[in-house]
């Protein structure tokens, strides 16, 4: 009998989900991230058994112009990161004495806040200021925002900031929240999603009519084969390294912020509205970026916290969440109920389709920003993937008293193609066809060169040969390794080649340098230099005289728009931005000429280069699964993902970043999970104790591959935006590997015990 202790989702303590049994695995034992030879193409050894990164070796490295290091001939840009020189938000030390404000959160989901004991606390040593909705300062904002920090006595979920504390130390500031006391007026809360809630409201519906939904439902019925299923996802927590962390002060010339986000444009101008400033009034300094995955793309209640906190204290003011307060109000994947329902003929090509898709939002969004903020499928491009003559969609919207979701890590693409890629696997099995099979039958001119199909169908083909698809037994449950029984499974994946509008701004200053500057979160040192090139060239200077500003930097005011970036700590890329410093400079170029002319015209010009539509790069997963037939653990020991990036630069980075992003995709399939206290209404696993995350440890065996591909394939600088390619098929590859091992079909992540245990074949 197998006695290993195993939580419910079949992890064992001190170990991952899908590490070998034998530590001396060929596969465990080589893997890069356990420091086998295949890995040490990581950086140079020295004698004393040191990783250099820099051409010297040297350990110091504090040459600024060698800032990033130099690794086989290419910079690292991570070098300053790794060795604990880059500055993080919250390591900004202003010129005056810091001050520390700790938010106190709501221990209620619905109600009002009576008051909030002030007097006590504010006797304390060292205690600047204790904020509620009773001291406040108005901000300008509806009243029921999101960011509406104070502005009111409801309580819209638990979790919520209904007040803070600033105080001389964070020790100070830390002991104070926890003596608060806070008298409230409860009312029932409601935090259970589903679809037949009478506040939901349909976000959107295609083709509502004769057309649409009707047609739908007739092809459906008259169809040789027909399926109806239902498939949910958690809620998914970002959990960055870096804790979400806002500097604010005060100037003269008006509010500055060190944060760490992607997009320093939409925080600075959230901010300006907040507090009624002109934009030009507010900079946003985003210095090295650990936050990502979507809980930084938005500005978020911590912000706007420490600029009350600076305004009211007049002090320079740092807020830095805990892990725990960053689970009610730096955003979450909304969980999601998906309705698929197929309908097929007799040679398995598909002849309608219906998407139904349910989520939960907070009474507190805006219901204007669309369910795609909330981190479910929006207008799905998982259904870009497939030929379907009609299909009819629909997406209602559940506001309930929880924070607000958005999306995470990728868009809505992940659940979406889990929810579609799971239904399809299903069809192939009512059709009696390989999985793979049915797919190409349905891709849309699959044939024809040149077509976003055929690349596809070229990542589908080149998968199964190197998966060794061929010599799959197509029958469920009937293979076995000792006590495991194996499985594999596909999907396939699509994931939009978007790109945003981009601005730069080119100054001349009194000190004849010129200044290029841009909204950006950090920029690797060879992007930072290739642009500082670029302008040079254009102006016809020398580069010494050319410095790139990003977010803000060097006491530049706001800089303008740029696009964010995927992750927060993922660059961004020269191709997009070349554009707007080249007509920037040509325009600050054609002032200087007409400056005799025209003495008193300012030196500044800023130009802009709109985004085109790139369409969508596609992918294929494939997953082996073992599943123990003892205990119901789930292992996963091989994960292959084949894409159509393949015109990438710097085809190594990608695939490093594509493996990390399919690891991301097994954490979210078997490990991750939001788990939802209705008596209570707040989130329970808000630690990573609780909530489980997956590592590379947890899959030792992950490929990607790249294709060059005929259809629509990123710009070399923009593939590395696409690493949600590599997330969103996984999950559903990784079920569809489970049924096959099993013959369960599980349709509820993450895969846990419960689905297994009692339904595995005995003996």
């Amino acid at each position: 009998m197998h006695t290993d202790r195993t939580d419910r989702r079949g992890h064992r303590p001190g170990r991952g989900a899908g590490i070998p049994e034998r530590a001396d695995d060929a596969r465990w034992r080589d893997a890069p991230w356990n420091g086998g030879h295949r890995g040490e193409g990581a950086g140079r050894r020295d004698g004393n058994g040191w990783h250099r990164g820099e051409p010297d070796g040297g350990r110091d490295g504090d040459r600024r112009g060698e800032r990033g290091g130099e690794r086989d001939g290419e910079w690292d840009g991570e070098w300053d990161k790794v060795t604990g020189r880059a500055r993080f938000a919250a390591e900004y030390s202003p010129r005056a004495a810091l001050a520390y404000a700790v938010p106190v959160q709501a221990t209620i989901a619905r109600g009002e806040v009576r008051n909030v004991d002030s007097e006590t606390i504010l006797t304390l040593p060292g205690m600047l200021a204790v904020l509620w909705h009773g001291n406040a300062p108005g901000l300008g904002v509806p009243e029921d925002s999101g960011l509406a920090l104070f502005q009111s006595p409801k309580v819209a979920y638990r979790g919520q900031f209904v007040a803070a504390v600033v105080a001389e130390t964070l020790e100070t500031a830390y002991e104070a929240a926890a003596r608060v006391r806070v008298d409230y007026a409860a009312e029932p809360h409601d935090v259970v999603l589903r679809a037949d809630h009478p506040r939901a409201y349909r976000a959107w519906e295609d083709a509502p009519g004769e057309d649409g939904r009707e047609a739908v439902e007739r092809a459906l019925r008259e169809a040789r084969v027909s399926l109806d299923l239902t498939y949910t996802t958690p809620a998914y927590h970002h959990n960055p390294l870096e804790p979400h962390s806002t500097v604010a002060v005060w100037e003269d010339q008006g509010l500055v912020i060190y944060d760490s986000c992607p997009g320093a444009a939409a925080v600075r101008d959230t901010l300006a509205e907040l507090f009624t400033l002109p934009p030009s009034l507010v900079r946003v300094i985003t210095p090295d970026a650990g936050v990502g995955y979507g809980g930084a793309a938005t500005t978020r209640p911590q912000t706007v916290l420490a600029a009350i906190a600076a305004q009211v204290t007049g002090r320079p003011v740092q807020v830095t969440l805990t892990r725990r307060q960053m689970f009610a109000v730096t955003g979450y994947r909304t969980p999601l109920v998906q309705r698929v329902r197929l309908g097929a003929d007799g040679r398995g090509r598909l002849v309608a389709l219906g998407h139904d898709v349910v989520e939960q939002t907070s009474t507190t969004a805006d219901p204007a920003a669309g369910p795609g903020a909330a981190g479910g499928p929006g207008r799905p491009v998982c259904e870009v993937l497939y030929d379907v003559p009609l299909r009819h969609r629909t997406h209602t919207v559940v506001p309930l008293d929880v924070p607000a979701p958005s999306w995470s890590r990728t868009q809505g693409d992940l659940p979406g193609v889990f929810a579609l890629e799971s239904a399809i696997d299903e069809l192939a099995a009512a059709c009696g066809l390989d999985p793979i099979e049915l797919r190409l039958r349905n891709l849309p001119e699959a044939d024809r060169p040149g077509s976003a199909a055929a690349g596809l169908a070229a990542c589908l083909r080149a998968g199964a040969e190197r998966f060794g698809w061929a010599g799959r037994d197509p029958a469920p449950g009937v293979r076995r390794d000792g006590r495991w029984l194996v499985g594999t499974g596909v999907a396939a994946a699509a994931y939009p080649v978007a790109q945003s509008p981009a601005e730069a701004t080119v100054r001349l200053d009194a000190d004849g340098r010129f200044r290029v500057r841009l909204a950006a979160p950090r920029m690797r040192p060879e992007e930072r230099a290739a642009l500082t090139t670029i302008a040079a060239v254009v102006l016809g200077v020398t580069p010494e005289r050319v410095e790139i500003e990003l977010g803000g930097e060097g006491g530049a005011a706001a800089g303008p728009p740029a696009p964010a970036a995927a992750g927060g700590d993922e660059p961004e890329d020269v191709v997009r931005w070349g554009m707007p410093v080249v007509r920037a400079c040509e325009a600050l170029a054609a002032m200087l000429g007409e400056r005799e002319a025209h003495p008193g015209v300012p030196l500044e010009a800023r130009a802009r280069a709109d985004a085109p539509d790139g369409g969508h790069a596609f992918g294929a997963q494939f997953a082996e699964a073992r599943v123990n037939l003892d205990t119901g653990e789930v292992r996963v020991p091989r994960l292959l993902g084949v894409f159509t990036a393949g015109s990438a630069a710097d085809a190594d980075a990608l695939r490093a970043r594509f493996t990390g992003a399919m690891t991301l995709g097994l954490s979210m399939t078997l490990c991750e999970e939001g788990e939802l206290d209705e008596r209570w209404g707040g989130f329970l696993n808000q630690d990573l104790s609780h909530y489980l995350l997956a590592t590379f440890a947890d899959a030792p065996d992950v490929a990607a591959l790249l294709l060059p591909g005929d259809g629509p394939a990123p710009d070399p600088a923009e593939a590395d935006r696409l690493t949600g390619l590599g997330t969103s098929g996984t999950a559903a590859a990784i079920a569809n590997a489970v049924h096959h091992a099993t013959g369960i079909r599980v349709r509820d992540l993450p895969i846990r015990l419960d689905a297994l245990v009692g339904r595995l074949p005995t003996g």
